[in-house]
């Protein structure tokens, strides 16, 4: 089997998508699955026409001359033309649900067009159980049968960090900084936890504006740190080195940040909305997104370095949990299915 993979989101500054495709076709490989990472390096994946021209122009055309047998579109995207078995992993509904303020031609491409090709998919992959659920519910026409629950794995990297008692003051917080990842009420937070501090590292929204307006309004933005993106090596040493991980999103079609903290040994507080309390599986204290007061009090006990053993236990479930060469396993199964289907 060959299988040709979107892996467009791997350039550049790649976020949660990219190191879903890297982690997933290292895994493939060692299962001996033949695979065409496809990419240009040229264009600027966050480029919303650059995107499209790769997507719907360039993505069709490497995947016919890369003499594969099966597409797999990894980033939630497809083309609208292929004659060529595609499977498509679908991250999340969040532009189908909550996309509200981006502008009108990305609501379109992402929440109007794209789900609409979905249904020409031999196989829709989802990341979790939560976004089953949610993409049946907005898709009610899809045929249950043909969506899977595969989670992402996290790479060996994280899984083999070298956690200490960690500092006693840094609540760390993962990803893109926009609205839906709730920074706020980490910010917030910090009025009640006086030797605490929040570093966000991430790729910057107009959102991390609001979020430093919010820090100087409590004065607490001289403990507030958002860096932007910042290598692997330095996420490496913030996820070894920071008393706890804080995940408090409104939505998260999976949770890399909690599944990474968990599966690092760090200690995790998630938030109680979409996908995190799956991704948490008890291993996390679970609070309400919007109560800045219950995450003080989940956040303090792990800033004064309680729950060490039971942490210890919950990364041994994550490892197992989020094995990527388990998930390859499944996606190599799927791949067959979805070659075998006669339409």
């Amino acid at each position: 089997m060959r299988v040709a993979l979107d892996a467009q989101l791997t350039v550049g500054t790649a976020t949660g998508i990219g190191e879903y495709v890297r982690g997933l076709v290292d895994a493939l490989r060692r299962n001996g699955v033949d695979v065409a990472e496809l990419r240009e390096q040229r264009l600027d994946p966050w480029r919303f026409d650059r995107r499209v021209l790769w997507d719907q122009v360039l993505l069709p055309m490497r995947a016919r001359a890369s003499g594969a047998s099966l597409l797999h579109c990894a980033s939630g995207t497809m083309p609208a033309v292929t004659r060529m078995p595609t499977v498509v992993t679908v991250h999340d509904v969040a532009w189908l649900a909550n996309q509200v303020s981006a502008r009108g031609y990305a609501r379109y491409y992402f929440g109007t067009f794209s789900p609409k090709q979905y249904r020409r998919a031999r196989s829709i992959v989802v990341d979790s159980n939560f976004s089953r659920e949610a993409l049946l519910n907005l898709m009610p026409r899809l045929d249950p049968r043909r969506v899977s629950t595969v989670y992402p794995g996290v790479a060996e990297d994280f899984c083999a960090v070298a956690r200490g008692a960690g500092d006693g003051r840094t609540i760390l917080a993962v990803g893109t900084v926009e609205r839906r990842k709730n920074l706020e009420v980490l910010v917030r937070a910090l009025e009640r936890l006086p030797d605490a501090r929040l570093v966000a590292v991430g790729p910057h929204t107009p959102y991390a504006a609001e979020c430093a307006a919010i820090a100087q309004r409590l004065r607490v933005a001289d403990r507030v740190d958002m860096p932007g993106y910042v290598t692997r090596d330095r996420v490496l040493a913030l996820y070894r080195d920071c008393a706890v991980v804080a995940v408090p999103s409104r939505y998260e079609g999976f949770g890399y940040a909690a599944a990474q903290a968990l599966c690092a040994g760090a200690p995790c507080v998630v938030s109680d909305r979409s996908s995190l309390p799956e991704v948490a599986a008890g291993d996390a204290p679970v609070v309400p997104a919007e109560d800045a007061e219950a995450w003080v009090a989940a956040l303090a006990p792990a800033l004064q370095g309680e729950g060490s053993e039971r942490i210890v236990n919950a990364r041994s479930r994550a490892i197992a949990r989020f094995s990527w060469d388990a998930g390859a396993a499944r996606m190599e199964a799927l791949y067959s299915q979805a070659l075998s289907v006669n339409r």
